[in-house]
């Protein structure tokens, strides 16, 4: 590109787009990269400021800004997303249904360490709706050496860097356990929370069963809903360590697999998360779900229905950033909480 006096550029190609803003009213590209500069147009662009201007020459070892978001593009957008028109050398990418996304955080920082080039994303493992952003790609100059393009390509390898999975998990089963509850002498207060928050996600509960503190009775419940097909299995109470809290036991001997009986998250640290040998997820819930507005529970459900297998790994990497502050409003997920 060479840069000229705006006054000189009659006939010559714009190489990028320029923004005209209009206090209160607009702001957006008046001339378009690519268009060619006639006389009518240069008293607009010495109002806007321009008093010279970058115009066209063809290099091939450079790419022009809006070539670059092209490639970054591909570098990113998976399934279910929605690519916008290139505009001032910017292209985003939004939803196109409700799910999880998720990044390859080590990748997309291996792209972004190559100087002049940015991709910038929704934290991964982030819930969103349909029509939601989820990234925006630029290249910082308006040209760019084609190398350091092919440098980004082979940092990010040959799949995308990010996905959006659709919530796959329909149904879900509740085992209430607690005698307090099973005889009546208080009301289950904790079903409501739970069937409010998977109702969230698409998932629909289909079974509900109180039971006592008896290990043999909390088993029977969790197998039975697992017989009936459930999506997903959560059982509330009886989540601590004292004597009469059978809840984790019951879930191991119901036939699976725990993943961890415990987490490095404020409110949440008594989590239990196992998997029968089929995939089908077993949550155990401790109290703060009850009554904290946003938990371990928040954090994990959506990977859950999603059908997402979440690793001990994935647990012990939510403590950075896995102390909720409680905030007299809570702003949840609008915050910090659970994005290390």
């Amino acid at each position: 590109m060479k840069l000229i006096r705006t006054e000189d550029a009659v006939g010559q190609v714009l190489c990028h787009d320029l923004t005209q803003i209009i206090p209160g009213v607009s702001k957006g590209p008046r001339f378009r990269k690519g268009h060619i500069v006639t006389e009518e147009d240069i008293p607009v662009l010495l109002s806007m400021g321009k008093d010279h201007l970058y115009i066209w020459e063809k290099d091939d070892t450079m790419y022009h800004e809006n070539d670059a978001a092209e490639i970054l593009r591909q570098i990113c957008q998976n399934d279910h997303m929605k690519a916008s028109e290139v505009k001032e050398g910017k292209i985003e990418l939004t939803a196109e249904c409700e799910g999880l996304f998720q990044v390859d955080v080590e990748r997309l920082d291996a792209v972004n360490d190559i100087d002049q080039i940015m991709i910038a994303t929704r934290h991964t493992n982030s819930p969103v709706k349909k029509g939601e952003k989820l990234a925006g790609t630029r290249v910082i100059p308006l040209v760019i050496k084609k190398e350091k393009m092919e440098l980004a390509k082979e940092r990010a390898g040959s799949e995308p860097l990010c996905r959006l999975l659709p919530y796959r998990l329909k149904t879900a089963g509740v085992v209430t356990t607690g005698n307090e509850v099973f005889y009546g002498r208080i009301e289950d207060k904790f079903t409501p929370v739970v069937e409010r928050k998977l109702q969230a996600y698409g998932i629909e509960l289909k079974e509900h069963r109180i039971v006592g503190d008896e290990k043999a009775d909390i088993v029977s419940a969790i197998r039975e809903m697992k017989d009936k097909g459930l999506d997903l299995i959560i059982a509330t109470g009886g989540m601590s360590v004292d004597p009469d809290d059978q809840t984790p036991g019951a879930i191991r001997e119901a036939g699976t697999e725990v993943v961890t009986y415990g987490a490095p998250v404020l409110p949440g640290a008594m989590l239990c998360l196992a998997y029968f040998p089929d995939g089908t997820p077993v949550m155990g819930l401790p109290g703060c779900v009850m009554y904290a507005k946003a938990t371990i529970f928040d954090l994990l459900l959506p990977r859950v229905a999603a059908g997402i297998p979440i690793s001990r790994k994935d647990i012990t990497t939510l403590g950075h950033g896995g102390l909720c502050l409680g905030c007299p409003e809570c702003h949840y997920p609008d915050c910090g909480f659970g994005k290390g």
